[in-house]
Parts: C-alpha cells; sequence; structure tokens
C-alpha cells in the first residue's frame, strides 16, 4: 500500500476518535433537560356549583338527593349557576325542573321553577294529570313528613250510621295508592316571637291524579276525613309485580334493560284506584260493629216477609187489631188474636 494511502487513512481515524470523544464529553456534560410541570388548581380556590347528581327529566320534583356542590373552573363560571354562598340548598328542595338536566350538569336557574311561582303546578303535572288539593291535618300526615315528590295512599274514615241500638259503624279503607305529592303550604320563612325563623305546620297538600281519581277525591271529601300514609321506595317492585299479574302494563317492553326501566318508571309514576282494603272496628276492638246495624223494624220485616212500607206479599193487607207472632226457626208468622175491627 502505498505510504501516502496510509498516512491519509491514519489521520481520518485519529480525527474520528477525537470527534467521538468530544461528543461523549458534550452529552455527559449536559445537564438532564428541565420538564416544567403542569400547574394543578388549587380545588379550594375554586367556586362551587350546583351540579345534578341524576338525570333529571321535566316535572322532577327536586329533593335532597337530586343535587350537590362540586367545584368549577373559574373561566367556565355563568352568571345562570348556583354558588356556593349564595344559594341555600334546602330552598331548592320542592322546585320542578322544567328544561332537562344531565347528570353532572350545573344547575341552572332557568331550569327550576320554585313553589308559588308562577307555571309551578302546570311544570309538574304529567300528561293527562290533574291537580287536587286535600285538607289534611298534621296528626293524619305522618306528622308533617310528608314533602313534594312523596308517594303516599290515600286513606277515608267516615262513620256509618244505621238504625239500631248502639254506636254507628266504623271504618277506614284505602281509596288511593301511588299519589304523588306535587306541594304544600308549609311555610319556612315565619319569624317567632324571639325573632328567629320557625317552620310552620302544612294543612294542605296538593296532589297529583287523574280526572277520574280527583272526581273520586270531591267525592271522598264529603264523606269522611282524608289521612296520607307515606309509601316506601321500595314498594314500586311489589307494584311492577301486580301490575304483569293483572295485565295492565305490556311485559314485552321489560325485555332488555332499558325497556324495564322504563316500565318500571310507569309504574311507579301511574296512580291506582283499583279494589281497596278496609278495615272496621270490629277489627281493631271486641265492642264496634263489624257491618251497618238495621233497624229493629227491618229485621223484623225481613223476617216475617213483610214488604217495606208495612205490605205482604201479593198485596195482602195487615190484619188489625191484637196480633200473636210466632217464630218457627227464621220465620216469624202473625196470628190475629179475635176477630177483626
Amino acid at each position: 500500500m502505498d505510504g501516502k494511502k496510509i498516512v491519509l487513512l491514519a489521520g481520518a481515524l485519529i480525527i474520528a476518535v477525537v470527534a467521538a470523544f468530544l461528543a461523549r464529553s458534550q452529552f455527559s456534560n449536559a445537564g438532564a433537560p428541565q420538564v416544567a410541570a403542569a400547574a394543578v388548581p388549587n380545588q379550594a380556590d375554586m367556586p362551587h356549583i350546583l351540579v345534578a347528581t341524576k338525570a333529571l327529566p321535566v316535572g322532577t320534583i327536586l329533593d335532597a338527593q337530586s343535587f350537590r356542590f362540586q367545584p368549577w373552573p373559574k373561566e367556565l363560571m355563568e352568571q345562570a349557576y348556583y354558588l356556593k354562598g349564595q344559594v341555600n340548598p334546602a330552598s331548592l328542595a320542592g322546585a320542578v325542573v322544567r328544561t332537562t338536566i344531565a347528570a353532572g350538569q350545573p344547575m341552572v336557574q332557568g331550569a327550576l321553577i320554585k313553589p308559588g311561582e308562577r307555571g309551578f303546578l302546570a311544570a309538574a303535572l304529567g300528561p293527562g294529570m290533574r291537580a287536587i288539593t286535600v285538607p289534611v291535618q298534621q296528626q293524619t300526615s305522618v306528622a308533617g313528613f310528608i314533602f313534594p315528590g312523596d308517594r303516599v295512599d290515600l286513606v277515608l274514615t267516615q262513620s256509618v250510621p244505621g238504625g239500631g241500638d248502639g254506636p254507628p259503624l266504623k271504618t277506614s279503607e284505602t281509596i288511593l295508592r301511588n299519589i304523588r305529592v306535587l306541594a304544600t303550604d308549609q311555610r319556612t320563612d315565619a319569624l317567632g316571637p324571639d325573632g328567629k325563623p320557625v317552620v310552620l305546620p302544612y294543612s294542605n297538600v296538593t296532589i297529583e291524579v287523574t280526572p277520574k281519581i280527583a272526581e273520586k277525591v270531591a267525592v271522598a271529601l264529603t264523606v269522611g276525613s282524608l289521612s296520607l300514609s307515606l309509601r316506601s321506595i321500595a314498594d314500586n317492585s311489589t307494584e311492577l309485580e301486580a301490575a304483569l299479574a293483572s295485565g295492565t302494563v305490556d311485559a314485552s317492553q321489560a325485555d332488555t334493560p332499558d325497556g324495564a326501566r322504563k316500565l318500571m318508571a310507569q309504574v311507579a309514576a301511574r296512580p291506582g284506584d283499583g279494589a281497596s282494603t278496609f278495615s272496621t272496628g270490629a277489627d281493631v276492638s271486641r265492642y264496634q260493629r263489624s257491618s251497618v246495624p238495621g233497624k229493629p223494624e227491618d229485621r223484623y220485616n225481613r223476617m216475617s216477609g213483610m214488604m217495606p212500607g208495612g205490605a205482604f206479599p201479593g198485596g195482602a193487607v195487615r190484619p188489625a187489631g191484637p196480633m200473636v207472632r210466632v217464630a218457627r226457626g227464621n220465620q216469624v208468622t202473625e196470628v190475629p188474636v179475635g176477630g177483626t175491627k
């Protein structure tokens, strides 16, 4: 090999080694790149607003479990949101949703109607339903622990007079079931003698019913007194089973999970006025009656075969003068004594 080529090759090799050494030194001395961490906002400094804890369709009556406070970015704040410190959540209980609110979405002031505001009942009523007000007493309304959105049964209590001796028949019967409470006239803004707010018990309850049930309630108010019986939320499954057994709902809708939920919601929202259950005074005390007492002469007429008004069958006329009543088992026969007058 030519000596000149050997020298050039050796020079190139030396330059490559030096370049590699310099590059290694440069990279080893360079500091690790610094990554700037994104600033995480402190939730304590963020505004807290009310958001829906579940889907709230139109007509939903709010309760304490319908919303909660949640941190919200300042740049996304709107004037219509309910801001913590500026709203009392208890004041929204009983309000009605008039525009659908999705779960996790902010509660907007324009989407709610509070009791007493114009359009409240119209927004709370379902399609084809009616609102009717029932007067109640604190003792007959679960001591005042019935609130808008609850489901109740209506119990009619009455005294049925008769013509016999003794007290009239005492009876109560459940005439309506699964009735939704729309509003009460309970006041929370009243002030006591010491100037502190007091909660006044309500005396009227507005309920949601069908037009036919509204007629029944109007008649029931003239017959006796009405009491409210609070229903459990767990009763919905029992009502569904009864509705499926009676054929009043279409079981084919429950083939899918969505269909089952819709069916459950349909049954839960439907008031019932079917066969009523009842109790009489004899069911609670042996000294009370179990049926309506009749007049003594009515009992005698039934035993002797006399028609109403004192006439006998076939147009026969009751003989005048003294009579002797002869009883043979359940049959009573009148036998005249002496001649007729």
